[in-house]
């Protein structure tokens, strides 16, 4: 959960810099833990009362917390590009139907580059 409030809090839109892995994947995690919960929850009480309206209201929590952390999901991946030494451009990629998400996935799995790159030194600490 560190790893999380850490991109939020510190990091929320700095798109310079590089991110490990473990900041990127702790920070999708937790993203979508949360979005797991408040829909369970709010779909436990649409089923137990009846009604639609704790649906729309997780519908409206959904929307604003993806509104919320958009920048900083964004930024994340753009610095784990940034990690393995690609710009952070190529997270355009995701786009391009059927393949464009699934490199996006593979680059986000690749281990950091060793040592300093063009955006930075390794987040690891380790490497010449």
């Amino acid at each position: 959960m560190d790893w999380f409030l850490d991109v939020i809090k510190n990091k929320y839109a700095k798109f310079d810099g590089r991110a490990r892995r473990k900041e990127y994947w702790m920070f999708q995690l937790f993203y979508y833990l949360i979005m797991a919960v408040v829909f369970l929850v709010f779909g436990m009480l649409t089923a137990v009362t009846g009604s639609e309206v704790f649906m729309t209201i997780a519908l409206g929590i959904y929307f604003l917390f993806v509104l919320a952390l958009l920048l900083p999901m964004l930024a994340v991946t753009v610095r784990r590009l940034h990690d393995i030494g690609k710009s952070g451009w190529w997270i355009l990629i995701s786009f391009v139907p059927y393949i464009g998400p699934i490199v996006l996935l593979v680059f986000c799995c690749l281990d950091s580059e060793s040592g300093a790159n063009k955006y930075g030194p390794n987040p690891k600490g380790v490497g010449a």
